[in-house]
């Protein structure tokens, strides 16, 4: 048994299973054990960050490796209870290699490489007194082994985001994993984890033997990654800290391929711990990246952002990323990107920003002074909410305006959607305070815009908006459908009524009437 690690994942595994929350993906062993020493016997499984993967990952070395007993480990998870449990546990060899890590120091993929490649070389001469010769291939050291071992791989992708990494560089490290794996017989499992699908140069790609499974088209393994439904509802029940409601509102919105909820597993369990629903997305460097090519490269992308922080979800047909795709030059690149890194869920060719808490993150976004008029009207939004709240319907009515007036072409309002683009930047600001919804239920209809205050001292605030009519319309229509019900316990609640009209010539485009409901 051989790790390329400090930390075995016997120990890493022990403290998951002991720690609160923990759910059981131990039915992962079972759905892989039948590809041992089977042609179809490389996988790599890639996942947005805090999905789980090195969970997956340690216990499955935990359960593998030769020369250790785990049965304590494994004795009430679900895998226990199978016919092939004991046929594999501790019953292989197991090269565990967390590609994360890296040498102190590490200014170079040559560094980094060398450095794995003496870990492996060392770990075999304490094992089997192989000696290796100057300029061998590493392969040939497993060979002479004359053993067969499983190779368990995690953050495979890890060393592309590091600055010294230049094209040759990942051209070769693509080589060396190609070289350690593909047609050798001492294989008989690799699993392989990290963020980005393998690249494929061309149709003889290096790692072609990899069964690539990602988040936009694995129908196979989803569900051992995140957390879905059901899942949560029994960690709520469990630690009675958190309601599975806000779980539901902060973590959800990510989907398996039948459509089936999933939640960010490490954001949830957080929670759980914590006993707070809060942001606990943690800034990463793809998400900067990304951020900057909304800014600068594809406006078609800021566009579809807008749209998805006012909640209408964006038509597009994806077909992935790779690797080698870290130069975004498209929107469809963009786009795909932040699927890949769960900024983004798609489902059923729609995408939407999952949940609150990436919500947070894009409303960053758009404050950017690099994301230029819509900045702008985002850095106004202020002003917007502090007129509302003083009932200054001709105040708000201006500050639409003048965001309608800015040169933005998907602002000029060619459907319904322009004008909910427009409202939204408008009132951003006032999702520091606010829940802020569309669509709602409430009454005896669905409220355009609906203002829950987060905090006292702020009035619930109720929005509609017409077309072509006029604002009063829109004020008599939210008393007539008493969209007041979902807010009614709070002491102030305001009633705001916009219209837009194309006829310029008889009155202003925009008006607004605000009323206090009594």
């Amino acid at each position: 048994m051989y790790f390329l690690d400090k930390e075995t994942p016997m120990e890493q595994f022990r403290i998951v299973v002991s720690t609160e929350p923990y759910v059981d993906k131990s039915m992962l062993i079972n759905k892989i054990y039948p590809l041992i020493g089977k042609e179809n016997r490389f996988m790599c499984i890639t996942r947005p960050r805090r999905f789980g993967k090195t969970i997956n990952a340690v216990m499955l070395g935990a359960y593998y490796t030769k020369g250790y007993d785990t049965h304590e480990l494994f004795k009430d998870l679900k895998i226990a209870q199978t016919v092939s449990y004991e046929e594999h546990i501790n019953k292989h060899h197991v090269i565990y290699i967390d590609f994360s890590r890296l040498p102190d120091p590490c200014n170079s993929y040559e560094e980094y490489i060398s450095w794995i490649k003496y870990c492996l070389q060392d770990d075999l001469k304490k094992g089997y007194g192989i000696e290796k010769v100057p300029g061998e291939p590493i392969q040939n050291l497993f060979e002479k082994t004359n053993e067969k071992f499983i190779f368990i791989m995690d953050e495979w992708d890890s060393i592309f985001y590091k600055d010294f990494m230049q094209e040759k560089d990942k051209k070769a490290y693509l080589e060396f994993l190609k070289g350690l794996f593909k047609t050798q017989p001492y294989v008989e499992l690799a699993y392989m984890t990290g963020v980005l699908p393998i690249a494929k140069y061309s149709t003889g790609s290096e790692l072609n033997m990899f069964d690539e499974l990602n988040f936009m088209n694995d129908d196979e393994y989803d569900l051992f990654f995140g957390f879905h439904e059901d899942e949560v509802k029994e960690l709520c029940n469990q630690m009675n800290s958190v309601g599975y409601e806000e779980l539901k509102y902060w973590y959800d919105g990510y989907y398996t391929s039948e459509g089936k909820s999933l939640f960010n597993p490490r954001s949830v369990s957080l929670a759980l711990q914590k006993g707070k629903c809060k942001n606990y997305w943690t800034e990463t460097g793809p998400m900067n990246e990304i951020a900057e090519y909304i800014e600068h490269n594809v406006d078609e992308v800021r566009e579809d952002i807008v749209k998805m922080v006012a909640g209408i979800p964006v038509e597009v047909e994806l077909e992935g990323y790779a690797a080698s795709q870290l130069q975004l030059d498209s929107r469809d690149e963009i786009l795909s990107a932040m699927v890949v890194f769960g900024f983004l869920s798609y489902h059923d060719g729609f995408l939407r920003i999952p949940n609150h808490e990436l919500m947070e993150k894009f409303q960053r976004v758009l404050k950017r002074k690099s994301m230029g008029s819509v900045a702008d009207i985002v850095n106004n939004s202020k002003n917007v909410l502090d007129a509302t709240i003083a009932l200054d319907g001709q105040k708000v009515a201006q500050y639409i305006e003048e965001a309608h007036d800015r040169e933005i072409p998907f602002l000029q309002y060619n459907n319904e959607n322009s004008l909910s683009c427009v409202i939204t930047l408008c009132y951003l600001y006032a999702r520091n305070y606010y829940d802020v919804t569309r669509e709602d239920k409430s009454g005896k209809g669905y409220v355009d815009y609906l203002f829950t205050p987060k905090k006292k001292g702020y009035p619930a605030i109720i929005l509609e908006l017409k077309y072509n009519k006029c604002a009063e319309e829109a004020i008599d229509q939210i008393k007539k459908k008493n969209y007041v019900e979902r807010v009614k316990d709070f002491d102030e609640i305001l009633f705001v009524g916009i219209n837009y009209s194309t006829d310029a010539d008889k009155h202003k485009h925009h008006d607004c009437i605000i009323e206090k409901y009594k």
